[in-house]
């Protein structure tokens, strides 16, 4: 599942993140979802969120 959708992702889901340093190159980072950033219910770039790391970072994919 993509991460475009802002119903689609909830809190403790894990979930793969484009961090901002790496768009250029697609590198995503994985972790489970603290906080939704975005407030829309549909983001085209994927729906921003906080991890409990406290990474910021784009959902690419869902892996729950």
């Amino acid at each position: 599942m993509n991460g475009q959708n802002r119903e689609n992702i909830k809190q403790g889901l894990e979930v793969d993140i484009v961090l901002k340093q790496d768009q250029r190159t697609g590198k995503t980072t994985k972790g489970r979802v603290k906080d939704i950033l975005t407030k829309s219910a549909f983001h085209p770039h994927g729906i921003k969120v906080r991890l409990e790391n406290g990474q910021v970072g784009r959902v690419k994919k869902i892996l729950d």
